[in-house]
């Protein structure tokens, strides 16, 4: 008789999972240096000069290529909710510029030989995840490795003249985050049995949905600038944006939108690592009122996996396009900040 292999366990495979498993965007910022590019294609519309979500370029006068991958080690443990957040998180970043998906690879990494039943529910998580977002998932790369990753490289489209960027907000603009912040703070602590995985529902139901309907809203309102919140947190996407965009974006923690367990893990002092060195990225850039309180604070800095978008609204559209937000079942979407003239500091962090 066949000897059973014994089945693996996602989260031991991973040192830190999700988004939080970033490079800090300090360090990547100084190693890209020697290796940035002054564009020699007019064609080419956005790339990692600005630390935009995904590069662009123009194929016609009225259709634009979108590209951009993203992979991380497992958040969870069931092997089909990984691969639904992974590829959530991975088409993401076409949404964040207003632009379609419509193709991606897989990009896998898995013990050989080990559990490949556990390699298939994930990989058929994260194909279900790509067909609800209408794309196509057209092969992939699998290689070898101790620690299982998994994520998709993703093609999309969009009119070249209605790309959404980080670099185009402008004073006066009202910001809206459309999903809850606090999957850092709540995915450490399950991790450290500080919390039940039950607790926390809301947080896998969220990195699970995708921001299509969010992005179709935002084209509505033919949005210029907006941005996904993932392992950079709240502060470290708004600072790049802010950098991007020569502004100030003022922050109101008080209305932040947070997960219910959020708050109370972050007054248990579990703050994942992440979150400091994203405040060691922003630096001196950012201005915090005396009267904020830290744990939401440390929220704005929390690692986020498959985020909500942070879009720049014109101030007359701000309250209709929340209503039709609301309207589409993004109940959490809020008001948090506003656009203001360029200051000093980058970030202001109000209470």
């Amino acid at each position: 008789m066949e000897e059973k292999k014994e089945q693996i366990e996602l989260l031991s495979c991973a040192l830190e999972g999700g988004c939080s498993a970033k490079i800090p965007p300090d360090l990547l910022e100084k190693t890209l240096a020697p290796i940035m590019q002054i564009k020699v294609d007019s064609n080419l519309l956005s790339d990692v000069d600005i630390g935009d979500d995904a590069g662009v370029y123009k194929i016609s006068d009225d259709n634009a290529l979108i590209f951009t991958v993203d992979y991380f080690p497992p958040v969870i443990s069931d092997p089909y909710g990984f691969g639904q957040i992974a590829a959530c998180n991975s088409i993401s970043d076409i949404y964040a510029m207003g632009g379609e998906p419509k193709l991606a690879l897989n990009i896998t990494m898995f013990p050989k030989d080990d559990s490949l039943n556990i390699l298939a529910n994930m990989l058929k998580g994260g194909q279900d995840k790509a067909s609800e977002a209408g794309v196509l998932v057209v092969g992939g790369h699998t290689i070898t490795d101790a620690t299982v990753k998994y994520g998709m490289a993703v093609i999309g489209f969009a009119n070249p003249n209605k790309i959404t960027t980080n670099s185009a907000a402008e004073e006066g603009d009202i910001i809206i985050l459309t999903k809850s912040l606090g999957t850092g703070a709540c995915l450490a602590a399950m991790r450290q049995g500080l919390i039940k995985d039950s607790d926390i529902e809301d947080v896998f139901d969220s990195m699970k949905t995708l921001n299509k309907k969010a992005c179709s809203i935002m084209n509505k309102y033919n949005i210029k600038c907006a941005t996904d919140i993932t392992g950079f947190g709240l502060i470290g996407h708004a600072y790049k944006m802010a950098k991007a965009s020569d502004v100030n974006i003022e922050l109101h923690t008080s209305a932040l939108p947070m997960f219910n367990k959020t708050y109370e893990v972050l007054d248990m002092g579990c703050i994942p690592g992440a979150a400091f060195t994203n405040m060691r990225y922003v630096g001196d850039n950012i201005l915090v009122d005396n009267n904020v309180d830290y744990n939401l604070k440390m929220l704005s800095f929390d690692p986020q996996t498959s985020g909500g978008l942070f879009i720049c609204v014109n101030k007359e559209n701000a309250e209709n396009m929340l209503a039709d937000l609301w309207r589409e079942g993004i109940d959490c979407a809020s008001i948090i900040g506003k656009v203001t003239k360029r200051e000093k500091e980058y970030i202001h962090l109000k209470k």
